[in-house]
């Protein structure tokens, strides 16, 4: 179990990167972040703790504390979203077919969703200590129509998929079950649900999808933020047992993200980090 209190390295003004701090987010970075009070940094780095004293005594917490790094692991994996000039971050290209993506070696991650769900703006808030990086966002559902992938130095690369539903892509099953199936680099997609609403008939199909493939996948609630206790907590519980009685190759565990307030972005870049290989743990329960 991870502690309320925080410890005194985090509370010191240890600078983990440079970066020009009028054009990032307050909390982009837990240097920042630290000058809150622990309740509030508590939160930004586990959600979950925001709405688990509201749930039933009945309700198997287990589910929820399976990853939970220590604060040092965090910072670790914060290092790697800092671009540097040994450690450059950005935009690489687009592809709109399997054959046109581009031919790196790297470990990858995809996000996929429902449009409008939040990808972009979540994959833009992981690189907010990276300003820099072009991530495009916009109001109108389906605006990402291509697959978008971004280097992350030699560490890895994320993949920003088109988003299906609304104004998905005509050609989006063509586009991206091909790369699901045969991308060998790929170690793990994140499949994106929007908390406020909970699970859609087209988020069922893609889960199945992610099933089909047999590789490892995640969910990822977005947009916490936008909803009330209490349905987020119906819908988290929903998750929790779709993920328990209809899968097999997802992740127990949901991670709960806000890219508006910032909540889980700390988290799911250390997780993120871990999963590419890039740090080892030194304190979590199982991945």
């Amino acid at each position: 179990m991870f502690c309320l209190r925080l410890p005194p390295w985090l509370q010191a003004r240890t600078q983990l990167c440079t970066f020009p701090l009028q054009r990032v987010h307050k909390f982009a970075s837990l240097q920042e972040a630290r000058l809150r009070a622990p309740n509030k940094v508590q939160r930004l780095l586990y959600p979950f703790t925001d709405v688990d004293a509201y749930l039933d005594s009945s309700v198997d917490r287990t589910q929820f504390h399976l990853f939970q790094p220590c604060l040092d692991d965090v910072l670790k994996a914060e290092r790697l979203f800092c671009s540097s000039p040994s450690h450059h971050i950005d935009y690489y290209m687009s592809a709109e077919r399997m054959d046109h993506s581009p031919a790196l070696k790297q470990p990858e991650v995809c996000f996929i969703g429902r449009s409008n769900v939040g990808k972009s703006s979540l994959i833009k808030s992981l690189f907010s200590l990276s300003p820099n990086v072009e991530v495009k966002i916009s109001k109108t559902p389906g605006h990402t129509k291509k697959m978008n992938f971004f280097r992350v130095g030699r560490a890895f690369t994320i993949v920003d998929m088109p988003g299906y539903g609304h104004r998905a892509p005509k050609d989006f099953v063509d586009m991206v079950e091909p790369y699901l199936y045969s991308r060998k680099n790929l170690v793990r997609t994140f499949l994106l649900v929007d908390g406020s609403v909970g699970l859609q008939k087209t988020d069922h199909i893609a889960l199945e999808m992610c099933e089909e493939t047999r590789c490892p996948y995640v969910m990822v609630v977005t947009k916490i933020d936008k909803c009330g206790r209490g349905s987020l907590l119906t819908n988290l519980l929903n998750f929790q047992d779709v993920i328990k009685t209809q899968t097999t190759s997802c992740f127990p565990q949901p991670f709960l993200v806000s890219s508006l307030q910032f909540s889980g972005i700390y988290l799911l870049r250390c997780f993120i980090a871990h999963i590419t290989g890039n740090i080892q743990l030194t304190d979590t329960s199982q991945i």
